[in-house]
């Protein structure tokens, strides 16, 4: 009976809360759709006389839970908000330069105010009717041009949900065309959360896949498919034409993952031979998400382009030179058969690939070299500072990761103590060496503070004097222009960029 009388207090005592909380605060009004009216509406309509009625016809009594909840007092939203004030506050953020594909970012301010974080563009962002999305749609065409330019390849779809389901599309992609058996190689040097990815996807299509160097492939073993890295999950730049020539001539397609930012300076892989490539964009512009995932591409072959999956955008003109956006070909399970769709991703990601689209018409193609220029420059700084403190790399050829040759536990231990101390996360591999990778936001003060960690280690190894000023090899330097149209070259003020950011805006419903 007590039991009993302590429970009804306790409702009493919520109820009386509730009523005299000021309603203009109360955040069950403002984010739960319907109100009393509207709830006796809803009832009358069915049938029923309360929501105690309603529940016990829609919830199973096997599983409906009728014992009392044990809840706190509810709080108002400005409450909430300095409730998790406090829980945000003991977080500790650090720098970090790990990279496998992710890295801080400068997300330019009208991008950041006029898209993300603009209802007209962050609501309806995916364009299902292209007659209304006009705007939308060039946008996105802009995305395609980006990833298109940079990777060398005739065609790129839309955008895919991250980097790991993208390489996976990759493989399924080139193993519908191919029809070569079952057999396919994946490079060891790929970021290890995209191998994972290939492993799971690859199992119920009972593919057979072989991990391991490139270096070592044997096309005799009639591979459909070999997966390759550009620049490698370690940093390293390999020359990997003669790969692609040798995978020709055994009818293998070459699938590329690759960094689009790095490309401003590397050769395109569509100009070497790959026929595949895939990666995220998440460097342009869109800022960091617990990981993500993030805007991911594909871009193929013009003779590919029934196959590939997701959604391509296409620009036709009438008699009289009018354009007009439409969706070209898309896969959409919704539109077909379930067996018969070649990927069941369709709206990943669309607001966050119009932002990247965005990052390279706002920098244009000089800014992004410069962008990339910066980044390598930086790397190639650092390289020679830890050099010159016994710091050996496996890769003697990078765009922005150095990974170091293997230490002993005791260094790393010292490494990791230093690091925390300095607010500075790295990468510490499973074969006990130390990736670094720099991204766009690393200043000079930044590279001081690494090389603070690693200065008060006392190495015995040969300390190098000598000095480098270029990060790979001169061949695999970018020679072919990228970025030409119009649009990449008009818009690189704040003033310029938001006009045309809001007339796509006004061409839409």
């Amino acid at each position: 009976m007590s039991n009993t009388v302590t429970k009804e207090s306790k409702k009493k005592s919520k109820k009386k809360e509730c009523n005299n909380m000021n309603k203009t605060s109360s955040f069950s009004l403002r984010h739960i759709g319907p109100n009393d009216e509207q709830i006796e509406q809803m009832l009358k309509t069915l049938g029923l006389s309360n929501l105690e009625e309603l529940v016990a016809k829609t919830v199973p009594e096997k599983i409906r839970n009728k014992s009392e909840l044990e809840l706190s007092s509810p709080l108002s939203e400005r409450e909430l908000v300095n409730y998790a004030k406090k829980f945000a506050n003991k977080n500790k953020v650090f720098k970090s330069y790990i990279g496998l594909g992710f890295y801080n970012t400068i997300t330019p301010a009208v991008i950041q105010r006029n898209i993300l974080e603009n209802p007209c563009w962050y609501t309806q962002y995916t364009p299902y009717q292209a007659e209304i999305s006009q705007g939308r749609l060039e946008a996105i065409i802009n995305f395609q041009t980006v990833v298109s330019d940079l990777t060398g390849m005739d065609l790129a779809n839309s955008s895919l949900l991250d980097e790991g389901s993208a390489a996976a599309e990759s493989i399924t992609l080139a193993y519908r065309v191919s029809k070569k058996g079952e057999k396919v190689f994946v490079s060891n040097k790929l970021h290890k959360t995209t191998i994972d990815v290939i492993k799971t996807r690859a199992k119920p299509l009972n593919l057979e896949l072989d991990i391991g160097d490139e270096a070592d492939i044997d096309f005799s073993k009639e591979y459909f498919a070999v997966v390759l890295q550009y620049p490698a999950t370690n940093g390293s730049i390999e020359d990997y034409s003669a790969l692609a020539t040798s995978a020709k001539l055994a009818k293998t397609k070459v699938i590329v993952g690759t960094d689009l930012l790095s490309l401003a300076l590397l050769e395109a892989p569509g100009n070497w031979g790959a026929d595949i490539v895939y990666g995220n964009s998440q460097r342009l512009g869109v800022p960091l998400g617990f990981g993500g995932p993030h805007a991911a591409f594909i871009a193929c072959r013009e003779e590919y382009k029934r196959e590939i999956p997701g959604r391509i955008v296409g620009l036709s003109k009438d008699t009289e030179g009018n354009k007009a956006y439409r969706l070209a070909l898309q896969t959409r399970e919704q539109h077909i058969r379930r067996e018969r769709a070649t990927s069941n991703i369709c709206t990943a990601q669309v607001l966050l690939a119009i932002m990247a689209g965005m990052y390279a018409v706002y920098h244009g193609p000089d800014g992004l070299r410069q962008i990339a220029k910066s980044i390598n420059d930086k790397a190639i700084n650092l390289c020679n500072q830890l050099s010159k403190l016994g710091i050996k790399f496996v890769n003697n050829s990078f765009f922005d990761t150095l990974t170091t040759t293997e230490l002993s536990q005791d260094i790393i231990n010292s490494i990791k103590d230093s690091s925390i101390k300095s607010s500075i996360n790295f990468r510490y591999n499973v074969d006990k060496s130390i990736s670094i990778s720099l991204d766009e936001t690393t200043s000079d003060n930044d590279l001081e503070d690494i090389l603070k960690v690693f200065s008060s280690l006392k190495l015995t190894s040969q300390k190098s004097s000598d000095s480098i000023s270029i990060s790979f090899d001169e061949k695999l330097s970018r020679k072919s222009k990228f970025l030409e149209q119009e649009v990449f070259n008009s818009y690189h003020t704040e003033t310029e960029l938001l006009r045309y950011i809001t007339r796509l805006q006004g061409k839409d419903l």
